[in-house]
């Protein structure tokens, strides 16, 4: 049975910043954010060029913040939503850090978080191990469906991609902000195949996580502050509490989703929530590393939801696999 890997060494957050754009800066959250730019543009010609300075302009933040010289930082996992990840490539190769590209979708922030614990595992001394994701919705709507000049209708289930990132600094500190446990996800086949029904997609996957984490004896809905997820919306959240009821688990009172705090629904034309890889980072820097410094909060479950797919297997209508993975953190 699957559970969660309990860290010898845990890591500190020793650093961590956030940015974002126009209307995640006019959300909720908004004034939370180390720094906006309210063209998207961050300083580019393109939406795609604007995701790697996004990338660029947060870890250039993490690093400023922590009195950090990117000489000191060991290995850089990053990773974005744009093919073969060339928003973190492009947008993080001045730094001249030792670099591992990942994609897990909308995962990417818990899974690059989960392998910087990992890797910090195994290290020595006062390694550092940083870790950033990014996303744009003008450059993912290009990608994934049709650019905004098209003007298509969306769904009601369909999310609203955040022009977001988050960058995080972890390694070793006497006290602090912690990531105690990690737990990898596993790919589960829901049967959907809308692009614009992610939620629904990733849901099945949230909860076999939650199941796997409170079916470990050490772990109950009462060990945890909040379960928060990544970006299940409205739609994927409705059906993460309905797939749980099923096995006897209400994580209602606790639970909180990423996607539905970065932007007022009421006043925002966002449908179902937001999504992204830049949307659980941006959150967890921007609101909860903060309330977890100043112990209004002592330890949350953080799992970021991925919906894995590609342009090529929409077309095909091939089934969109979710994923997710989990980490613990923890005020110590």
């Amino acid at each position: 049975m699957r559970k969660t890997k309990i860290l010898k060494n845990p890591p500190a957050f020793i650093s961590y910043a956030s940015a974002a754009g126009y209307e995640e800066h006019r959300g909720p959250l908004g004034c939370k954010f180390d720094f906006h730019d309210e063209t998207d543009l961050f300083g580019s010609d393109s939406w795609e060029k604007a995701e790697g300075e996004l990338a660029h302009t947060v870890l250039s933040l993490a690093l400023k913040k922590g009195g950090i010289s990117e000489q000191d930082v060991e290995v850089l996992f990053a990773g974005d939503l744009q093919n073969q990840c060339v928003a973190s490539s492009s947008g993080l190769y001045n730094f001249g850090i030792p670099y591992l590209g990942l994609y897990g979708a909308c995962s990417t922030c818990t899974e690059a978080l989960l392998l910087s614990s990992l890797y910090l595992e195994t290290s020595e001394g006062d390694t550092i191990a940083a870790a950033v994701t990014s996303s744009h919705y003008c450059a993912a709507e290009r990608q994934f469906r049709t650019p905004l000049e098209y003007g298509g209708q969306r769904t009601p289930t369909a999310q609203w991609t955040a022009t977001a990132a988050g960058a995080f600094l972890l390694g070793r500190k006497e006290s602090g902000v912690r990531i105690t446990e990690i737990m990898p996800g596993k790919m589960i086949d829901s049967g959907i195949c809308d692009a614009s029904n992610m939620g629904a997609a990733m849901a099945p996957a949230a909860a076999d996580s939650v199941f796997a984490l409170f079916s470990d004896e050490k772990h109950d809905i009462s060990s945890f502050d909040r379960i928060v997820t990544g970006d299940l919306g409205d739609t994927g959240s409705f059906f993460l509490h309905e797939l749980l009821s099923k096995d006897g688990i209400d994580i209602r009172d606790k639970h909180e989703d990423c996607g539905l705090l970065l932007y007022d629904r009421n006043a925002q034309d966002v449908h179902s929530g937001a999504s992204g890889c830049g949307c659980s980072a941006s959150v967890l820097a921007a609101h909860y590393l903060p309330m977890l410094e100043k112990r209004e909060l002592k330890k949350i479950l953080f799992m970021s939801t991925g919906a894995l797919m590609s342009p090529s297997s929409v077309q095909q209508r091939i089934p969109i696999f979710g994923i997710c993975p989990a980490v613990v953190i923890e005020s110590d």
